[in-house]
Order: structure tokens, then C-alpha cells, then sequence
């Protein structure tokens, strides 16, 4: 029974999350066609007249970014409340009460402003100096951002969302911390990540690269789970940093974004004069460069995806060798599929295009064959 509720949520979401690709697509495509993004220009080019010349393009950017986000969030706005708010409380998943949907709703969109705009003003920045070959130093760019991000995520952004408090399980905390010594991956610290007061849902975290790197255990997990299958779950995690995954996921994302720019150079270049662009560096251009971009990393999904299973099943055998418990990791996985209504055992199709971890049979399946 357990099965089919977690096939029909599961289902219930990937149908939502088309959803929001399809009226990503569709208000990019329509602001092109219809002249609407050379309106949204001109308007934030009259709104930024007052400003100093030397700022002027600069904060047209700045202001078509926001139009244009604002607009994409009123219109996504009732797929969200759909999909994180009504179909999590139909399912019996969130403990989060409207208020605290909406306050992180708005804290989401005010991070997705500064990045947006920050990002867009490089982007035009560099278009400026150099309209054929921006794209590469801007992917130089972006994947440094990107390391930035992954380091600081656990500090800056994280809290915005989430309690984070030091592990008060003094037993569980040396047993982690020693197990991550064992495996050469070094933590500076093991916190209590407070979940619950959200989601009924159970996870934990090795986050954080070099400086800020953390275990973190999520509260609905440490209130039901035994500390073995909280360890296993956690050496898991661990495989990822003593691989190599995290810097290997920065490297082929990096590229994507390299290739997406390359593409959107080309396609912009292209369509400046049936666009009515100024050219390149125009900002009404925006909706085109993330059309072209996106294409890039949609087309690479399916990849990315076998990337990351094949990591996550690796993840699982060191996880097995290193603890040598795998009772223990077939308990956690079986708990945790139940918990978080994970598919058992969807189809091949439905892995391909959707799925970063193996399904959970595939997974226990795996344990259960691990001889010890």
C-alpha cells in the first residue's frame, strides 16, 4: 500500500514540477514573441534615466532582472502552494503552517533576486566587453561562484531556512566524527538539523567543502532511527567527499553552464535582428540566453542523472565497507523510503529522466547481497 501512495505523490510532483518548466518555457517564449521583453527594456531603461550615466546600464539590468523574476513567481506562485504546501499536507508530510510556507517563499524569491540580477549583471558586463567571446570568461565565472556557493551554503543560506544547532548526543557526535576520521574526510562539527518544524520527512547531510564542511542529521531522524542506521546513512554521505563527487558534480555542472553559455552566444548572435535587439548586449535578450542555456542542461538531465546514480551506488558499497552493517543499511533505506514516500521500484523511463539516486529496491537489494 505503501508503494502505490509514494508512486501516486511521486507522480503528483513530477507532474507539478512540468508544470513549472512548461510556464518557464512559455512566458521566455511569449515575452520574445510578442515584443513584451523590448517593453520590459524600454521600461526599465526609462525607470533607471535618473541615474547617473555611468550606472544607467548597469541598473537596467538590475531592473529588467527583477520584472522579469517577479513576473515568473506570480505566475509559478500557484504551482508552488500546490506542490510544496497542499499536496505535502494531503500526503501527511509537512508540519509547516501557511505563514512559514509563505515567509519562505519570500525569502526564496529575495535570494533569487540578488543572484538573478548579480548574475545577469556579469553576464552583460562581459557581453560589453567582449560580444562574440563572452561566454567563456563568464563560465570561469560562474564556476567559481559556484564553489563559493557550495562553501558557503551551509552557513549563510542554510540558516535562512533551517535551526541549526550543535548535536547534544555526545555518544552519537564522537561516534560520527570518528567514523568520518576513519574514512580521512575531516568535519568541523555534527549538528541537529532542524527539520521537523517543516516536514515530517527524515534526512542528513555531509555539507560544506574545506572550511565548512559539517555533518548534519536532521531532528525527524534522530527522534526514530537507531544510531547504527543513522551511521550507515551518514558513511554514505561521506563516500561522496572521499570520492571526489561533490568537486566532480561542481566540474561537470561548470561545463554545462560553459556550454550553455557557448550555445546562447550563438543563438543571440543569430536573432538580434529578427528579435529587434540592439544587439547582443541587450538585455531584452535575456529570455533567449536562458532559453538557449536551458536547453543545454535539459538535453544533459538524463546524463547527469545516470552520473549520479552511479555515485550514489558507490556511496552505498563504501557506506557497507566501512561500517560493515548492512542490516543496519537495509533497515535505514526501507525506513527512510517509507518516511519520505521514495518509488521502490519505478520504470526505467521514469529513472532516466527524473531519478538522481538508484530506487530503493535496487539499493536494499544490493545490502541484502553484501557479503560481510
Amino acid at each position: 500500500m505503501n508503494e502505490d501512495r509514494a508512486a501516486r505523490y511521486q507522480r503528483l510532483k513530477r507532474r507539478v514540477s512540468l508544470a513549472s518548466l512548461a510556464w518557464s518555457v512559455l512566458l521566455l517564449g511569449g515575452l520574445l514573441a510578442t515584443g513584451g521583453s523590448v517593453w520590459l527594456r524600454d521600461y526599465a531603461q526609462a525607470v533607471a534615466a535618473n541615474i547617473p550615466a555611468g550606472l544607467a546600464a548597469p541598473a537596467t539590468v538590475v531592473l529588467y532582472v527583477a520584472a522579469l523574476t517577479l513576473i515568473g513567481e506570480i505566475g509559478s506562485l500557484p504551482l508552488a502552494f500546490y506542490s510544496s504546501f497542499i499536496v505535502e499536507r494531503r500526503y501527511e508530510l509537512s508540519n509547516e503552517p501557511f505563514g512559514g510556507w509563505l515567509r519562505d517563499q519570500a525569502k526564496s524569491l529575495a535570494i533569487g533576486l540578488v543572484l538573478g540580477a548579480g548574475a545577469a549583471s556579469v553576464i552583460y558586463f562581459l557581453i560589453r566587453l567582449s560580444p562574440a567571446g563572452w561566454w567563456l570568461p563568464a563560465g570561469a565565472v560562474f564556476a567559481l561562484v559556484i564553489v563559493g556557493l557550495t562553501n558557503l551554503a551551509p552557513v549563510l543560506l542554510l540558516p535562512l531556512f533551517y535551526t541549526l544547532k550543535p548535536l547534544d548526543r555526545e555518544a552519537l557526535r564522537v561516534r560520527l566524527v570518528a567514523m568520518a576520521e576513519r574514512a580521512g574526510a575531516r568535519v568541523l562539527g555534527v549538528y541537529e538539523w532542524g527539520l521537523g518544524e517543516k516536514t515530517k520527512k527524515a534526512n542528513a547531510a555531509l555539507t560544506g567543502i574545506g572550511s565548512t564542511r559539517r555533518i548534519l542529521v536532521s531532528d525527524t531522524m534522530l527522534a526514530e532511527y537507531s544510531e547504527d542506521e543513522i551511521e550507515v546513512v551518514m558513511a554514505h554521505e561521506l563516500a561522496h567527499h572521499v570520492y571526489g563527487d561533490i568537486w566532480k558534480g561542481i566540474v561537470f555542472e561548470s561545463l554545462l553552464i560553459l556550454a550553455g553559455f557557448f550555445a546562447a552566444a550563438r543563438v543571440l548572435s543569430a536573432a538580434v535582428g529578427p528579435l529587434g535587439l540592439n544587439g547582443p548586449g541587450d538585455v531584452a535578450g535575456l529570455p533567449l540566453l536562458l532559453l538557449a542555456a536551458g536547453a543545454v542542461s535539459l538535453v544533459m538531465l538524463p546524463v547527469a542523472h545516470a552520473i549520479s546514480r552511479a555515485h550514489e551506488r558507490r556511496a552505498d558499497r563504501f557506506a557497507l565497507e566501512l561500517t560493515k552493517n548492512p542490516g543496519a543499511f537495509v533497515s535505514a533505506m526501507r525506513r527512510l523510503g517509507a518516511q519520505n514516500l521514495a518509488e521502490e521500484d519505478p520504470s526505467e523511463l521514469v529513472q532516466w529522466l527524473f531519478h538522481s539516486h538508484p530506487p530503493i529496491r535496487e539499493r536494499v537489494a544490493a545490502a541484502e547481497a553484501f557479503k560481510v
